[in-house]
């Protein structure tokens, strides 16, 4: 949903004397362009991160899949990427640690210790690694393509587009 514009009422009085009338006119407090969404605090995305990787560990094992890390990996690595969405590229590399702990820790047996096994685990938090930071791009991509929509008059080309538009659409 979109949101509207703030405005204000200006009273406007028309005529003179004592038979004046109000007019109430509405105009716009803000027609500058809207500002490109802050990111989300890196606590708050390192705390929804472990809270995330805890439960969809618990309900993997729930579900008999504990000790598929395949599987593991792969929806650990897509909440690694939805939680890119709203976080600063300087949270991946804590998001993705915080995933491949769950990992490594609760889908590899012996369940609840932490193990290092060389290129595996080296691959594993590149994964997660990579997820957080294409996630965080994306989002970058989104907002900067949607602040330079706003901001760029639309004045049609002859094939209807925006003039000047990079992106084509």
């Amino acid at each position: 949903m979109a949101e509207e514009e703030p405005r204000a009422v200006k009273y406007v009085l028309t005529g003179s004397g004592k038979g004046a009338m109000k007019v109430i006119e509405w105009t716009q407090l803000n027609t500058r362009a809207r500002a490109v969404p802050q990111p989300a605090a890196t606590p708050l995305v390192w705390s929804a991160a472990f809270v995330g990787a805890l439960l969809l560990i618990v309900v993997l094992n729930l579900l008999g899949g504990g000790h598929r890390p395949t599987l593991a990996l792969l929806l650990l690595s897509l909440l690694s990427a939805l939680l890119g969405l709203w976080a600063r590229l300087v949270a991946a590399p804590g998001t993705a640690a915080l995933c491949w702990l769950f990992l490594n820790g609760f889908t590899i047996p012996p369940a609840g210790e932490i193990n290092w096994a060389g290129h595996r685990d080296t691959a594993w938090l590149a994964c997660l690694l990579a997820a957080a930071v294409a996630g965080t791009a994306l989002a970058r991509v989104v907002n900067a393509r949607a602040a330079y929509r706003r901001v760029t008059p639309w004045t049609p080309d002859q094939g209807g587009r925006r003039a000047g538009d990079p992106w084509g659409d």
